[in-house]
């Protein structure tokens, strides 16, 4: 499938930014699941700008606005050709993820920082799901499914800087609460586990050439011989419908648009997200 996906995201100033210095991780990166055939970053007012891959391998455009602005914009295009097969079935052991080889190359993907530590309470559920599980990716796979069916998916109730077990305590969130805490889950079970940032195209059966309202959106990956991925606001693994931005630990590694500004009091941030099906 090839989707276009244009991402439109900024501030806008209750007086003049004096100078304003950012970085943007909105552009896709092309993986074994799919091809960035085109991409363009556009930022108003014109910037200085500098490219390059982070840790994580995400493409991320650094740039600076230093004459007086009252708005910034910042506009990705993308066209993207999908192709996500089937996730294999589970087959690491537990064994194999408490070796060196898996636990030192994934060390990152294995730490409890404040935003993914989960609660005392859902760390005994997730204890409970391995003691039935055969194998690390069943046990994954029900910890999500266990996340979709208890979290209610009710935007507002959470900030960008809400904690997994804020989230947990008051059984709603959104996508990244969701995956936050599955995170927080399944690295207390010794499975590396990582947050993916993205698109995905809302229709089961999209209209080749009809243009869609779209989001940023947010699902987990755990690592089984391979990163195996789940959406757990839509309780289903991601498909030619999804396209993938960014990974990281939690969602400080993968946000859109970061940054600071000097001169205006406050600011208001608008996003906008298109899809479209071209084949």
């Amino acid at each position: 499938m090839q989707l276009r996906i244009v991402h439109r995201t900024g501030f806008e100033y209750d007086g003049k930014a004096v100078a304003s210095y950012n970085q943007a991780r909105m552009t896709p990166v092309t993986t074994p699941e799919q091809i960035v055939v085109h991409s363009r970053l556009e930022v108003s007012p014109k910037p200085w700008t500098y490219e390059y891959r982070d840790y994580f391998g995400t493409h991320v455009t650094a740039f600076e606005v230093v004459d007086p602005h009252d708005s910034l914009t910042v506009t990705a295009t993308s066209t993207v050709q999908t192709n996500r097969p089937p996730t294999p079935p589970a087959r690491a052991t537990w064994d194999a993820l408490g070796d060196r080889e898996v636990a030192d190359r994934w060390t990152e993907y294995l730490t409890l920082p404040e935003l993914v530590a989960p609660p005392a309470d859902f760390v005994r559920r997730a204890e409970s799901v391995r003691d039935g599980a055969r194998l690390p990716g069943e046990a994954a796979l029900a910890l999500c499914r266990l996340v979709s069916d208890e979290l209610e998916h009710r935007p507002g109730s959470t900030d960008v800087q809400t904690p997994a077990a804020a989230a947990w305590g008051q059984r709603a969130g959104v996508c990244q609460d969701m995956v936050h805490l599955v995170i927080g889950g399944l690295r207390s079970l010794g499975i590396p586990a990582r947050y993916v940032s993205g698109y995905f195209h809302p229709a089961a059966d999209p209209v080749v050439g009809e243009q869609v309202v779209g989001e940023s959106h947010a699902w987990v990956e755990w690592w089984d011989d391979g990163w195996h991925p789940f959406d757990l606001t839509n309780d289903r693994e991601p498909s030619d419908q999804y396209v993938t931005v960014a990974t990281g630990r939690d969602y400080g590694d993968v946000k859109p648009l970061s940054g600071i500004y000097s001169g205006a009091a406050t600011s208001h941030m608008f996003v906008e997200v298109e899809v479209t099906r071209l084949a």
